[in-house]
């Protein structure tokens, strides 16, 4: 994991690259390489990269970035890490490149150099990075299909500026501070901007499993070279399932054992988050299979949970002592809590409302030494452990959201919002208004506060502006476009927003805040392609079952009878004191706070609340 940057005067009249620039955007993300930095500037200042490393394999100098190839006609900047470098390399020295370092970003410069941008559909794992090609005088990025990895671009006509972090592109100094109605509105809407959309108009994100190509003299090009949704859409119609029960279970070991395998390799030890829950307990237990790996566990416990059904320490520690593992639990109280609460908000790149459990258990990860851990993120989304797994194909399937017209279901809605929120979230008064669809049932089933709740948080003209381009039921429902299965329906839409967009999103900057990388092994392309076509098939058992018989040691008898819980933090209690204009506890208090605290102009008067979109 590291940080990089790239600037790229491809307009005729493009400034020369500001070497203080590089240094002010790279240095601005030091936490996400404390191990080294590195800069590069062409010759004629057309170009420049930089670089923060933190050291997880080769971490001699000949791993250190920029890096050249040999004939010094490519330079390259890479965050991330390529779980199959090994087996690219030895294909590689078959073909007669000789290579100088162990590190996976060297693989990358010499793939690239055989097969072009095409060398995308050779890589697993995830990653971020930007190659010049000197000779083609042309600038190549790209990003994982998963996501995993953050890449982010400002483009004013002229020059091209890309970084690992927004608040890093801004320290630079050249970036317009516009506001972005969409980026604003989609975090009100879900709890986290979604891609590609950034609280400002200048920044985009490079979309998950796609490549950039930027030459000079021409605007960039954004092309999609995965797409999670065309994989799903595929593996409903694969031929290519087993046919037994045994057969089955064997495909699933075999898959996530192998991809716990790839995402243990590195030159430092690697941690795995030991929670209570089943998917980081199958990344333990297949862990532990893995020949001559010295495992590191992590569970972070509360204090107001200590002793109660709430508290997840002794069923980790158990499941750490069924596999041998060296474990630490971290304790955390209310009052360290709000003591680090001001730099957890810091630490976000962009405003999330999750992340902060990840945040403390990444910091007690550093402080036991590791640069590295495993976390079971991914798992529910491919073996259905959440709720809209039932929930969401059930509202997408009532007839009655379908039959009654919008313009009625709005009204109903609106006399019933009062009474409702006396009860419950205000946002199930839009029932009848949004079931019917899968892009309606999701956004019940996910969204923070409903559209039309958003219009009485923000300016009018910022909601309207956000919404149109958003669409955010068109777009739902366009994310499961061809894809048969009912399960695979609501595994894109959690892969692609829940996942992408928060999960991932918030163990990067959380993650990278204590210079931890932190790994995803159910979060893997090829492991999403083997699982597939076996849930569009119904072969999968209810409530990820599967992982119950996965692993050749079993789990804990009291972990297979425990409800699913994951890291948890007392949030009611803590992450939120209440909106004090608004008087709202919880996640949507605490998303009120969040949005204050990143320069949102919040509309508190009852008369913009009248004239707001509906």
């Amino acid at each position: 994991m590291c940080g990089l940057v790239s600037i790229f005067g491809y307009g005729n009249d493009a400034p020369p690259v500001d070497a203080c620039e590089l240094r002010l955007i790279r240095d601005a993300m030091v936490d996400r390489g404390p191990d080294g930095s590195g800069l590069w500037i062409s010759r004629d200042r057309r170009l420049g990269l930089a670089h923060r490393r933190l050291s997880l394999l080769d971490l001699s100098e000949a791993g250190a970035q920029p890096m050249a190839s040999l004939d010094g006609h490519l330079q390259i900047v890479f965050n991330g890490e390529i779980y199959n470098h090994r087996e690219l390399r030895s294909r590689l020295k078959a073909r007669g490149c000789c290579f100088v370092s162990h590190s996976d970003t060297e693989v990358l410069l010499h793939l690239y150099a055989e097969k072009d941008v095409e060398m995308v559909r050779d890589l697993r794992g995830m990653y971020a990075f930007v190659i010049w090609d000197q000779r083609r005088r042309r600038l190549f990025a790209a990003r994982d299909p998963i996501g995993i990895k953050p890449l982010y671009y400002a483009d004013n006509g002229r020059s091209l500026r890309i970084a690992s972090q927004v608040k890093a592109l801004m320290c630079g100094g050249a970036i317009e501070t516009e506001r972005d109605p969409a980026g604003e509105v989609g975090f009100l809407l879900w709890g986290y901007v979604p891609d590609p959309f950034t609280t400002l108009r200048a920044v985009r994100a490079l979309p998950a499993g796609a490549m950039m190509v930027a030459e000079q003299g021409r605007r960039p090009i954004i092309q999609t070279f995965c797409d999670l949704r065309e994989e799903l859409a595929l593996a409903a119609v694969t031929n290519d399932t087993p046919a037994t029960a045994l057969a089955i279970r064997e495909r699933i070991h075999t898959t996530l054992a192998k991809s716990v395998a790839c995402h243990l390799i590195a030159d430092v030890p690697v941690g795995i988050f030991q929670s209570a829950g089943l998917d980081s307990s199958a990344v333990t237990a297949l862990a532990s299979e893995t020949p001559n790996t010295r495992l590191n566990t992590i569970t972070l416990g509360f204090e107001e949970y200590r002793g109660t059904a709430d508290d997840e320490t002794p069923l980790a520690a158990q499941v750490s002592q069924q596999y041998g593992t060296q474990h630490c639990t971290r304790w955390l109280a209310r009052d360290e809590f709000e003591a680090d609460l001001e730099r957890v908000i810091a630490a976000m790149d962009q405003p999330t409302t999750d992340g902060v459990n990840t945040y403390f258990v990444a910091q007690a990860a550093h402080q036991i030494g590791l640069k590295a851990a495993l976390s079971g993120v991914g798992g529910d989304e491919l073996f259905g452990g959440y709720s809209s797994f039932r929930q969401v194909p059930a509202l997408a399937a009532a007839a009655w959201g379908r039959m009654v017209p919008r313009f009625v279901s709005r009204r109903l809605r609106a006399s019933l919002a009062p009474a409702v929120g006396r009860i419950t979230s205000p946002k199930y008064a839009s029932l009848l208004e949004f079931a019917g669809t899968y892009g309606g049932a999701y956004l019940l089933r996910r969204a923070l506060f409903m559209p039309w709740e958003i219009a009485k948080l923000l300016p009018p003209e910022t909601v309207r502006a956000g919404l149109e381009v958003l669409q955010p039921e068109l777009e739902l429902d366009h994310a499961v476009r061809d894809i048969a299965s009912p399960f695979l329906k609501v595994s894109a839409l959690e892969l692609t927003c829940y996942m992408r967009n928060q999960l991932l999103r918030d163990a990067d900057w959380a993650g990278m805040a204590h210079s931890l990388e932190i790994r995803t092994p159910f979060a893997d392309l090829e492991v999403l392609r083997a699982i597939a076509p076996l849930a569009a098939r119904n072969l999968l058992q209810a409530k990820k079952r599967d992982l119950i018989n996965l692993p050749a040691c079993p789990f804990p008898l009291p972990l297979i009878n425990r409800a699913k819980t994951g890291f948890r933090i007392p949030v009611q209690d803590w992450i939120a004191k209440g909106d004090r204009v608004h008087h709202e506890r919880g996640l949507r208090g605490w998303a009120r706070r969040l949005a204050g605290e990143f320069g949102f102009a919040l509309a508190h008067h009852r008369s913009a609340r009248r004239r707001s979109f509906d």
